[in-house]
């Protein structure tokens, strides 16, 4: 085990104990919120103080093993031990390395779904209706719920821009790698010579925010309109203006919300958007400023880098940040994505061991 490793491990078991005074104090319970935050670093840190013990013991029983080589009676039962103990400790030392890993404190949230249309014109939509369409049997199969906050259809079908809530255990966790460019190459339903066109759609995943002190929405800082809803082409002309659209000033950020009847659910809906962009912006500017001499590939965050194509002519999907291929379009564009998520968030953990080993 690396020493950086030892050395973080050692800091923990000494974090264990403070945290068993703190918590064994009469007055730890008067701040509930603050009580409830050390209980929950208390049981983190147990897991990963726990695994530490049982590696040294390990280790311990590796060094006995070893000078029991010594002794003829006893060197084939050293020999036994001596493999047990070896093969332990790699079992051991890899759960602690995956213990250490920092967590993602929005790992277990909800989120926010945004497909816009890109190059490509109609058929720049039709495939954003594509990648929903993906998004939502992918959701379907992990149980997950999608509810549409806002749709913003074309002529031809599909969506110049739709916005989904997804709610889920580990939602975001699966699907915060999927922002960035997803481009397409396939003959267009509108092309009459039967050439490939390529056009491109921009997805942005968004943790929800809190409803409560996570974001700050000032009042004063936030112009809000109110219009008649319409859908694709002027149909469904509302009688009410019960479309609601939130600018926040300092930002410029615009979140418009129609699908909704209702203008109080209409305006809860798109003030839960804004919050999920802010906090996603102050989040992406603080990951950029800490990682500003280790860019990477997977948490960049860059939505305008072109993260995957997919090809229809060939049958397949490259994902361009692992150089991972697969010939099987037609399952991916039906939801069977875990072989694709899986495989980023390979690359991430290997990077964020890397990290962790190098002491940074």
């Amino acid at each position: 085990m690396k020493p950086s490793i030892r050395h973080k491990l050692d800091s923990l078991s000494e974090r264990l104990g403070e945290l068993d005074l703190l918590l064994g104090e009469e007055t730890a319970t008067r701040d509930i919120d603050h009580y409830r935050k050390l209980s929950r670093e208390h049981a983190e840190v147990s897991e990963v103080v726990a695994l530490h013990v049982e590696y040294r013991k390990l280790e311990d029983d590796l060094r006995a093993a070893g000078q029991m080589l010594a002794d003829a009676e006893m060197k084939a039962l050293a020999e036994e031990e001596i493999l047990r103990c070896e093969e332990a400790l790699a079992r051991v030392e890899n759960e602690l390395q995956q213990a250490l890993l920092p967590v993602d404190p929005n790992d277990e949230r909800n989120l926010f779904l945004e497909i816009r249309a890109g190059t490509g014109g109609d058929e720049s939509a039709l495939f954003a209706g594509d990648l929903l369409r993906m998004y939502t049997r992918y959701a379907e199969r992990n149980r997950w719920q999608v509810e549409i906050i806002s749709a913003n259809e074309s002529e031809l079908g599909g969506y110049r821009e739709v916005i989904v809530r997804i709610n889920g255990s580990g939602a975001y966790s699966r699907l915060k790698f999927e922002s960035g460019g997803h481009r397409v190459q396939r003959v267009p339903v509108t092309e009459t010579q039967g050439r490939i066109h390529t056009s491109a759609c921009t997805v942005a995943v968004l943790p929800e925010a809190d409803a409560l002190g996570e974001i700050d929405l000032n009042p004063s800082e936030l112009r809000i309109d109110t219009f008649r809803a319409s859908g694709a082409g002027g149909q469904h002309i509302n009688k009410t203006d019960s479309a609601v659209r939130i600018t926040h000033l300092p930002t410029g950020l615009v979140v418009e919300c129609q699908d909704d009847r209702s203008q109080h659910r209409n305006k809860a809906q798109a003030m839960a958007v804004l919050a999920a962009r802010l906090k996603d912006r102050q989040e992406r500017a603080q990951a950029a400023k800490i990682a500003s001499e280790r860019k990477s590939l997977i948490g960049s965050g860059d939505r305008s880098e072109r993260i995957r194509t997919y090809n229809f002519p060939q049958g397949r999907v490259t994902d361009h940040r692992i150089n991972l291929t697969l010939y099987k379009i037609d399952a991916i564009m039906n939801g069977d994505l875990d072989e694709l998520i899986d495989g980023l968030i390979a690359e991430h953990q290997a990077e964020l061991l890397a990290a962790l080993s190098d002491g940074d």
